[in-house]
């Protein structure tokens, strides 16, 4: 069903629930149109609701058409729209970058939870931060922070920056390879970090085949899959970095995957962290790890 054709907020509801209806459940289909109508027309979700019978321009139509079309193939609104938000702030995404996603919001509060009470400054490390999101809420959270952030992308480490620029803080940006042995952060600051923070990849293709596509076909998959007779290799890299890396007294906090909790906090044990802490999410999944150096 082409919106063009269409006049009012009703008919754009019909057009998406009739052509998205193979693809997402109901209640996505909704959120995703009242997003939609709500970008294009700079309308709130409230008036949407309330005036179905509100007629759109021509341009308005041609613009939830086109959005329309690619909601079809199954890309994310987010990439469609340019943006989402995450703890509480606004983030450019594209095809270079994951979409942020609620969990890593909770693995962010448990970070700031544990670190806002300390009176001597922070020194913090996000390992392959994509858009940005860890660093720049950690830093928008704790603003007395030297915050600095990794990541092996060029254009990922592009939209952090951009994101660092749209939320008004200063994050130290470094384009480098957590499998180098030559990443020495300490040595490009010399003080030892205080906390380092990582949602590394840890998707395996067993896990692939449960997702939908509009992550598989779409998010950056160098920033999703591991091998499936390594699942834990970011793991081992940044636990074997932290551990030279962090202060006596420093945290390591990780978001994993939620089918590995065990093999994570095994492999932190043996690389000698201590009080390791297995902590489920809103879902009761387990999905992050806080462990002491």
């Amino acid at each position: 069903m082409l919106l063009c054709c269409m006049k009012t907020i009703k008919d754009v509801f019909t057009a998406f629930k009739q052509t998205l209806e193979s693809i997402y459940d109901p209640n996505e289909i909704e959120a995703l149109t009242l997003m939609s109508i709500a970008e294009i027309t700079n309308l709130s979700k409230a008036y949407i609701k309330a005036f179905p019978e509100k007629e759109l321009t021509v341009q308005q139509c041609e613009m939830l058409n086109d959005t329309l079309s690619r909601l079809q193939t199954s890309e994310p609104i987010q990439y469609i729209l340019g943006k989402t938000e995450f703890y509480g702030l606004q983030f450019k995404v594209n095809s270079s970058v994951l979409i942020p996603r609620p969990e890593t919001e909770e693995l962010v509060e448990w970070a700031i939870a544990e670190v806002k009470s300390q009176k001597s400054k922070v020194k913090i490390l996000d390992i392959g931060t994509g858009s940005g999101c860890i660093a720049i809420s950690l830093k928008k959270n704790l603003p007395k922070a030297d915050v600095s952030a990794i990541d092996i992308s060029t254009e990922a480490l592009k939209t952090a920056r951009e994101n660092a620029e749209l939320n008004k803080v200063e994050i130290d940006f470094i384009h480098t390879d957590i499998f180098s042995h030559h990443l020495q952060p300490a040595t490009h600051n010399p003080q030892l970090y205080s906390l380092i923070i990582s949602n590394p990849p840890y998707v395996t293709l067993d896990d692939k085949t449960q997702m939908h596509t509009n992550v598989t076909d779409f998010e950056p998959h160098t920033a999703l899959f591991v091998p499936e007779d390594d699942p834990l290799i970011f793991y081992k890299a940044i636990a074997d970095f932290a551990i030279k890396n962090l202060a006596s007294d420093g945290l390591l906090f990780l978001e994993i995957n939620e089918n590995l909790g065990n093999e994570t906090v095994d492999l932190l044990n043996d690389k000698g962290f201590k009080n390791i802490e297995l902590r489920k999410d809103m879902s009761g999944r387990d999905r992050m790890i806080k462990a002491d150096r």
